[in-house]
């Protein structure tokens, strides 16, 4: 009797610390191949956001993966968007509420994969390797080649195993635990706001972890406490209605791409300084807690630089971390006339050119906007929002059409919150070493709506590869970091 209320004694007390990490490691190794196998069969649904049969069916896999461990899980919907999945795990004598966050869309594949983005590759360097690999003893290093497999099908079965490893210990999280899985976040949320709005009662909680985005470079992971956020522009310059030779007009029509060119130096130097009057009088000031997590974080930039084939870096070769809390504007693409076998000597009708801003807390893309209007009416652009008719072009000397997206703006949880510094405590704690805690990530993701709908402190862990291929052709997941994923979640789910 005696030694079976000690068995029970034993399984009802929670482990803690180095004992924990253990045991989930231990029920990690034991499990290894049943877990890339949920990976594989996840990434095998494609998953763009407007394929909505697909969706549907990535949705439906996921409420059954929840399911399968004893979680809650349904769908979310509101009219025209793609549902996001819900799951529900009350914990006895929990007292706070925690929800783990992925996308379970992806980026469009585009072209230059080597393989199908659709069937997963496992990969060992360059070489492929057959899936029987995996019967014998797994390379960390091997990589999982497929849309998504980083970004965000990874993290989403990395959460998932680490509830197994608790549950297989005997181990309950020390919070109730919420998923949600949005279907939308690669083609913009649109429809997010009216989601969290529509659903706001079953998605309270005391934080939301993001598991979104790579770690730092040096492999060394990351807690990131905020995004940047975006406004994209396409802007046309207009010349004349047909083409024109250039031997003929040349010097005397004016030249569209020319005149674009001449208007994006306007907006920025050749060091990445944003040159519109007021765009950087609203930045908000780092604190005290944010400027001493820069000083601390590894500088990786030689290496970066190396890897890139970069022989300098804009500003001088400032630091990265530093670049990215401020704005940036990025030339996205061009377009004008024809180049190479296709270049004619002639003047184009129109030019066209496409950027975003990366926009930091308080420089809102409303802002943004009516700045970068300023400056262009100053240049002296009369501005269309759409195409231009004849009599338009004949009666304005210089026309350029923007066309706005949406956009929306930056976020930043502030650093020294108790339940931030818990986070970086359990992270600390999972991968045995500090963990390089960054103001908020270069990227963008809407998380203001999160905190303006909902109320309520966010911040990022994100577990994928730094060089994961996010968002272009090959797209990988170290398996590695899937395994350090799984021992930072079930700690976060243990800790918090």
């Amino acid at each position: 009797m005696r030694a079976l209320l000690a068995l029970v004694l034993l399984l009802a007390t929670p482990c803690h610390g180095s004992d924990l990490l253990q045991t989930v490691r231990d029920w990690r190794r034991a499990n290894e191949r049943p877990i890339l196998a949920e990976l594989r069969s996840l990434l095998e649904l494609p998953n763009v956001a407007s394929d909505r049969e697909n969706i549907e069916r990535n949705a439906a896999h996921l409420v059954a993966m929840l399911q399968r461990r004893g979680v809650e899980a349904k769908l979310l919907r509101v009219a025209g968007a793609p549902p996001a999945v819900f799951g529900a795990l009350d914990v006895a004598g929990a007292e706070r509420t925690v929800v783990f966050y992925a996308h379970y869309d992806g980026q469009p594949p585009g072209d230059g994969w080597r393989s199908d983005p659709w069937s997963p590759v496992l990969r060992s360097g360059t070489r492929d390797l057959p899936w029987s690999a995996l019967d014998g003893e797994i390379d960390p290093e091997w990589r999982i080649y497929g849309r998504s497999a980083s970004d965000d099908k990874g993290p989403i079965v990395a959460m998932l195993a680490a509830l197994d490893a608790l549950r297989s210990a005997g181990v309950q999280p020390s919070v109730n635990l919420r998923f949600f899985f949005e279907g939308e976040e690669e083609a913009g949320s649109g429809h997010l706001g009216e989601l969290l709005a529509t659903h706001r009662e079953e998605l309270a909680a005391d934080l939301w972890l993001f598991f979104d985005g790579p770690v730092h470079p040096s492999r060394r992971g990351q807690v990131v406490f905020g995004v940047r956020g975006v406004a994209g522009l396409e802007l046309t310059t207009y010349g004349p209605s047909s083409a024109l030779h250039s031997g003929h007009y040349g010097n005397w029509a004016p030249n569209p791409a020319a005149r674009l060119a001449s208007l994006l130096a306007s907006l920025r130097d050749p060091e990445g300084r944003i040159l519109v009057d007021g765009f950087y009088d609203r930045v908000r000031p780092l604190g005290e807690a944010e400027r001493a997590a820069l000083a601390a974080i590894p500088d990786a930039d030689e290496s970066l630089r190396d890897d890139l084939s970069l022989g300098a870096t804009e500003a001088g070769n400032a630091r990265l971390v530093e670049r990215l809390m401020l704005p940036a504007l990025n030339l996205r693409g061009l377009r004008s006339g024809g180049v190479g076998a296709e270049a004619r000597n002639a003047i184009p009708t129109e030019a066209r050119a496409s950027i975003d801003f990366r926009l930091v807390p308080d420089v809102t893309p409303q802002l943004a906007r009516e700045l970068v209007e300023a400056h262009i009416r100053g240049l002296g652009y009369h501005i269309v929002g759409d195409e231009p008719d004849e009599e338009t072009r004949r009666r304005h000397e210089k026309i350029v059409r923007l066309e706005w997206e949406p956009g929306y703006p930056a976020f930043r949880t502030p650093m020294d919150l108790p339940l931030a510094r818990a986070v970086v405590a359990a992270v600390e704690a999972a991968r045995g070493e500090a963990v390089v805690a960054i103001p908020h990530l270069g990227g963008s993701l809407p998380l203001y709506l999160f905190a303006e709908i909902l109320g309520v402190p966010l911040v990022v862990t994100p577990i994928a590869n730094h060089d994961n291929n996010q968002h272009a052709p090959n797209e990988n997941l170290r398996i590695q970091n899937l395994w350090d994923g799984i021992d930072v979640a079930a700690l976060l789910m243990l800790r918090l």
